[in-house]
């Protein structure tokens, strides 16, 4: 007897029914926030992202430091953008907004809510986490990865993905503090490398970078022979992100 003659007949919840229509309903919300956030965001460039641990205290070594980098890339011309919330994201609006340029905090909201930090020129906040990644992919011209969890590992590993399969523009990622990363390194050079999960260059991806004169040096040097304006090529490809 075939699968589908055992099966009963279907029965049509009216629940299923509304929780499809709010389904479908809901892809309106998402267009707005990037819709929204695509215009707000627009004229912030040349821009740095910078992520880190939530976690840490103001007077944390790895908040300290975020602050000076921060600061550093703001005097120089970068807009900064975090993730509005507290630990190195305030401490990367903090540097930003007492320096020459815009600091902006993409905020999210979260079942225990995220308490949006006040050192924000622009702040924009979003309901889903991939359309705040998209924002923090699309304006950026580098990557500043402080020490975190989680949230950050998934930020700089989806930044490395997109460089590493072409969907994003190459730019620079700038790995902070290397005793919290180079154990990472090491054994993705050791395991992924060394199992042909990815290409020994594929770790080229990213830099360490300890001192805040040398990240803001290493991002200059990278752009200039080319200026920090997309490419036609790499608009283009930023269209189909």
């Amino acid at each position: 007897m075939p699968l589908h003659d055992k099966l009963p007949n279907p029965v049509v919840d009216p629940k299923d029914i509304q929780y499809n229509g709010r389904e479908s309903w809901r892809i309106f919300g998402i267009m707005a926030e990037f819709v929204e956030g695509t215009e707000r965001l627009a004229a912030i460039r040349p821009a740095v992202s910078i992520f880190g641990s939530a976690r840490v205290v103001p007077d944390h070594p790895y908040y300290l430091l975020t602050e000076r980098i921060a600061r550093k890339l703001s005097d120089a011309g970068f807009t900064v953008i975090s993730g509005g919330g507290p630990g190195v994201m305030e401490a990367a609006n903090k540097g930003a907004y007492f320096g020459k340029s815009p600091s902006v905090g993409l905020n999210i909201q979260l079942p225990h809510e995220q308490h949006a930090n006040p050192y924000q020129d622009i702040s924009q906040t979003f309901r889903h986490f991939f359309a705040r990644k998209y924002m923090f992919v699309k304006f950026a011209s580098a990557y500043v990865v402080m020490p975190g969890g989680f949230g950050t590992l998934d930020e700089l590993l989806e930044a490395m993905t997109l460089i590493q399969t072409g969907k994003s523009r190459r730019i620079p990622v700038i790995l902070v503090h290397r005793p919290f990363w180079q154990g990472l390194l090491d054994w993705m050079r050791e395991r992924l490398v060394g199992e042909g999960m990815i290409d020994p260059e594929d770790l080229d991806i990213v830099q360490l970078i300890d001192d805040p004169d040398e990240i803001v040096a290493a991002i200059f040097k990278y752009y200039e022979s080319r200026g920090f304006e997309p490419l036609p090529t790499e608009r283009e490809l930023m269209l189909n992100l």
